[in-house]
């Protein structure tokens, strides 16, 4: 952790959420990397670890910015990246971003405890975008495209204050699957969540390291970990008559019927014969 840069040295023009006077305190009864059963850790390294050589994710002297919603996503790939740092050939620092979004209910004070009890230098950030969705989405439809469009933006710029070089986020493969699908049906195309996306003003690089993780085994991971998960308070999040959730559904119900599809279908993402689509732009290349 020594090679980390100190918490002190991050500039500081976002508003910011004070860290709570015994973070330290409470962090310490959140499991350390490298707590638990060491089994999982081991395959779910071994996941990470393979995307990031697939797609070349982390180069040497990298400084990531890695996003913490304190869900079991993030709570588990900042764990996993900190316990590859340990061991990687390459030198690499980090440091751990939350949003407050302005929802109530939303417990950054757990979020903070835990960083500061893992050691890893973070930065809590507070913004309104809570009315700005109240304000501007109709009622009956659900915000989520509008909190995603306006979190962008916030980390975006704020990766170039922190001199991060990548924006490592949480999705795992499953959101990569269900992405697919909700194009497929939705969308009228065939596209994904990339494992590497690069913003269209090159300022940014954004890495999913855990794209080859099934979601179940990070329910597993956290609960073994006993991470401290924080709902994000949002009223829309996880309603069922969501498309994302009904696709999720859907996709529950088949994999239960044959055991498999969710593998085969991310399989297909790694597996793609453009030659066998409709697409006349690539029929004249």
């Amino acid at each position: 952790m020594a090679d980390f840069l100190p918490l002190s040295h991050l500039t500081r023009s976002c508003r910011t959420t004070a860290e709570p006077s015994d973070a330290a305190a409470t962090g310490s009864a959140h499991a350390r990397p490298g707590a638990g059963s060491d089994k999982l850790a081991r395959l779910l390294l071994r996941k990470v670890g393979q995307a990031i050589a697939d797609f070349s994710m982390i180069a040497d002297g990298d400084r990531i910015m890695v996003c913490v919603s304190g869900g079991k996503d993030s709570y588990a790939l900042l764990d996993l990246l900190v316990r590859l740092q340990r061991r990687a050939p390459v030198r690499f620092e980090m440091v751990a971003v939350n949003v407050d979004q302005g929802w109530p209910g939303y417990r950054t004070d757990l979020i903070a405890a835990h960083l500061a009890g893992i050691g890893v230098p973070h930065r809590m950030v507070a913004d309104d975008f809570a009315s700005v969705v109240e304000a501007n989405v109709p009622a009956g439809k659900t915000p989520c495209s509008l909190c995603s469009r306006l979190r962008r933006g916030l980390l975006y710029n704020l990766a170039v204050e922190l001199g991060c070089h990548k924006i490592a986020l949480g999705h795992h493969s499953d959101d990569l699957i269900e992405t697919l699908v909700l194009n497929l049906f939705y969308s009228g195309k065939l596209a994904s969540m990339p494992a590497v996306l690069h913003s269209d003003d090159g300022r940014n690089t954004v890495i999913r390291p855990l794209c080859y993780v099934p979601e179940q085994l990070l329910v597993e991971y956290a609960a073994e970990q006993r991470f401290p998960l924080v709902s994000c308070g949002c009223p829309a999040c996880g309603l069922p008559d969501q498309k994302r959730q009904v696709i999720k559904s859907l996709l529950q119900q088949i994999e239960a019927q044959e055991p498999g599809v969710k593998q085969n279908m991310l399989a297909a993402l790694r597996n793609v014969k453009v030659s066998h689509l409709l697409d006349p732009g690539v029929a004249r290349r």
